[in-house]
């Protein structure tokens, strides 16, 4: 809990530069040097290296669209494209 707040990444991946603050954050980005995509989806079988992106990817299958413009009311699945388009108002 300590590093969170010192800032002290003492996981290092032997790959790159990148340094963590826990071991779990250093496997996680492993997957990007190794192409593993451990989190697969159970509709049409596209993997994914983080299960976030999965979480992210399955919106795509709901329907679910969580960020909303609350200038025009149009709906997105990501949060990055609600915020490209409140660019345009």
């Amino acid at each position: 809990h300590l590093r969170q707040h010192s800032g002290e990444r003492p996981y290092r991946c032997p790959t790159c530069p990148k340094a963590f603050k826990n071991s779990s954050s250093l496997r996680r980005h492993h997957h990007t040097h190794t192409g593993e995509r451990p989190h697969t989806c159970d509709t049409c079988g596209k993997g994914f290296a983080q299960a976030t992106n999965l979480r992210q990817h399955l919106r795509v299958h709901t329907g679910e669209r969580p960020y909303t413009c609350t200038t025009c009311g149009k709906s997105f699945t990501h949060s990055s494209n609600l915020h490209l388009h409140r660019r345009t108002h």
